[in-house]
């Protein structure tokens, strides 16, 4: 893995941008030409921006968006530090969920920032891109908006909680659909089943992403901070007890030969053959 405790972005490294604009912290996803793919370093700094805008009085409300034709289309299988090994089975198990509970901490920091936060999501918006657009206060997205959790079908759990988000604003059915299938959906889909508030064309997602939240940046600050804090403990109730079984879960699937096999069927572009074990 990547060093936890260090504070600094190497130059070049940037895989999140913060522009602060008036009343808005714009957060840009800023690697385009790997498809804004997350990596353990993509969370390390998605931990140490949400620290930055935490007590920013100037920020009002986030935007996150990406940069490119897609929002983010999942794990960067091709970044440093991807792989967590172990003298035995059971250590690389205990690695994968203490690793993984160390993403969940860093995505929480994010999740829970006092302000609201407005996702605008284009293009590919899967795995671990259609999770984190998922602890987003509102999203929107463009016409040609994709999401999926394909994990199941690569032998993985589902890691970061996106299952639970989407059976708390969809429906456990709709939940178990996206993840037991790993199918894809359209914008519009996303928006009938109340994952998605709202879907524009391409050209007018960055004007309107930035108008939501403009309106949001010129009400009341404490009464917006108060009033995200009330739904999310009503929305949030049973999250955290969810999310510590989603890492355990997330650990045994990684160091499963499922997994092994479904990573290797993946790359090798061919069906995967799954044992159970």
């Amino acid at each position: 893995m990547i060093d936890t405790l260090d504070r600094r972005v190497a130059e070049g490294e940037e895989r999140i941008r913060l522009d602060v604009r008036t009343g808005i912290g714009v957060l840009t996803l800023c690697r385009p030409d790997k498809l804004n793919g997350w990596s353990w370093e993509a969370s390390r700094q998605l931990g140490l921006l949400a620290d930055r805008i935490r007590f920013d009085e100037s920020i009002r409300v986030v935007l996150l968006r990406a940069e490119g034709r897609a929002f983010c289309a999942g794990i960067d299988v091709t970044a440093p530090g991807g792989a967590i090994t172990g003298r035995s089975p059971a250590e690389r198990t205990h690695h994968y969920y203490e690793g993984i509970r160390w993403v969940h901490e860093r995505f929480a920091a994010f999740a829970r920032l006092p302000q609201p936060v407005v996702a605008a999501v284009q293009g590919y918006c899967l795995g671990f891109g259609f999770e984190l657009a998922l602890m987003a206060d509102i999203r929107i997205a463009a016409d040609d908006a994709v999401f999926a959790l394909p994990e199941t079908g690569i032998g993985v759990a589902v890691d970061a909680g996106g299952d639970l988000r989407i059976a708390r604003d969809a429906g456990a059915g709709w939940a178990k659909l996206l993840a037991l299938t790993g199918r894809r959906i359209d914008a519009s889909t996303a928006e009938r089943i109340g994952i998605v508030q709202q879907v524009w064309g391409r050209a007018e997602l960055e004007s309107a992403a930035m108008e939501l939240a403009g309106e949001i940046a010129a009400n009341a600050p404490l009464a917006v901070r108060s009033v995200k804090r009330n739904i999310d403990a009503f929305a949030d109730a049973g999250l955290a007890e969810a999310l510590d079984r989603t890492a355990l879960a997330a650990a045994l699937t990684l160091t499963s030969e499922d997994a092994r096999e479904g990573y290797s069927a993946k790359a090798g572009r061919r069906p995967a053959a799954f044992d159970g074990k």
